[in-house]
């Protein structure tokens, strides 16, 4: 027993890519049934009226919200003409496919190359209609089809640009058709597809280069929105570059990727100066930072007395060689010893220790030791400020 009980519909993909499956499906069947029944000839069109029981019978996968919403589409797209009220209400479809019938008072056939069906009711194959003549050499689209196509968004300069080839493809072909307006059409929607699709493929086509900067508009957000130091992205474009270099993508949005770039490494050096927890030499050019001076103005210490103090401090350690975690922790510490000492004020044992390290009394680094006090205690200490 066969799972198929009846004849298949034949669909034509590229009509489905272009228009919608749902639309090719239901043109498949309004198309065989106009070739199997005898339309009624108005107005230099087919119409072919089909009830509610035909409709059931040859489109039992739809609902009746479907076939309206299905065939208003195709009547937007100006494939499909309709002469009735929507189905839901009159449970009727009076149809015809929107292309002038030629003299001869043959209908068109669908706008579409090898888009048949096979028949649905039993009977034998009708003979070729007459009026099906080939394509003239200097066959041109009437002003009405280039009307129509230009509501789908697309330039006439397109329009015009496609005839050529569509003319030299059919006239090869040498193939006889009821309607070339309508394999226009098709060719054109086909085409303009394509050609959309080929422009987004190069937008995301386009690999990272040695000469890639990120945009003005990029930098602005990461200025301005982000709080990011122009410099620090000026130093993060050549590793960006070389990263996504060597990976070999490809992206349309590589700016986007840099503002996400940089914003991560941002966050991740501000964490780090602000909660670094691994020791290193002093920098040659180490400044403490704003947060210092307003502990030490705290402590009622002068900012140009403590400025004048940073010198000395980066040259001791430089010349000790030692690694600490906190720099800022350590001058802190030393301006407030050196502040004391110029006032002669009494200090805390860790004061005298790390003082007399940084006053140069001490040749030799001395071993770590617990501290007496915590570290909260030697920030807050004002008890020695006069």
């Amino acid at each position: 027993m066969s799972l198929i009980p009846e004849k298949t519909l034949q669909v034509s993909p590229s009509l489905a890519a272009t228009i919608g499956l749902e639309e090719a499906t239901m043109l498949s069947v309004l198309s065989d049934l106009l070739e199997h029944r005898e339309p009624e000839r108005s107005r230099g069109y087919e119409w072919l009226r089909l009830n509610e029981e035909s409709l059931q019978r040859y489109m039992p996968f739809w609902s009746e919200h479907d076939i309206q919403r299905i065939a208003k589409n195709l009547v937007d797209t100006g494939i499909l003409l309709l002469n009735s009220a929507p189905y839901s209400r009159s449970r009727e479809f009076h149809f015809a496919f929107n292309e002038q019938v030629s003299q001869q008072g043959v209908s068109p056939t669908l706008p579409s190359a090898g888009f048949r069906t096979a028949p649905l009711a039993p009977q034998t194959q009708p003979h070729a209609r007459s009026g099906a003549n080939r394509i003239a050499p200097n066959w041109q689209p009437s002003a009405e089809l280039v009307k129509q196509i230009c509501q789908h968004n697309i330039s006439v300069e397109f329009i015009y640009e496609q005839i050529p080839e569509f003319v030299t493809y059919w006239g090869e072909r040498d193939e006889p058709h009821h309607s070339w307006g309508s394999k226009f059409l098709k060719q054109v929607l086909r085409k303009w597809r394509e050609r959309q699709t080929d422009f987004g493929r190069r937008d995301q086509e386009i690999g990272m280069h040695s000469g890639w900067r990120p945009s003005p508009d990029a930098v602005e957000i990461m200025t301005r929105q982000a709080q990011v130091n122009p410099a620090f992205i000026d130093d993060a474009v050549p590793e960006f570059v070389l990263y996504w270099q060597e990976r070999g993508e490809k992206s349309r949005a590589w700016n986007s990727k840099f503002i996400q770039h940089v914003r991560r490494q941002w966050a991740r050096y501000n964490s780090a100066i602000e909660h670094d927890t691994e020791p290193r030499r002093i920098p040659e050019t180490w400044q403490p930072n704003s947060d210092v001076f307003d502990v030490l103005k705290l402590a009622n210490i002068d900012i140009a007395f403590a400025r004048s103090l940073v010198p000395e401090f980066i040259l001791f350690w430089r010349d000790s060689n030692q690694v600490h975690t906190s720099w800022n922790t350590k001058f802190l510490q030393h301006a407030k010893y050196h502040w004391a000492r110029r006032h002669e004020l009494p200090m805390t044992g860790s004061q005298s220790l790390q003082g007399s390290q940084h006053a140069g009394q001490q040749n030799t680094p001395q071993p770590s030791r617990t501290r007496d006090r915590s570290l909260v205690d030697d920030l807050t200490d004002r008890s020695w400020a006069g």
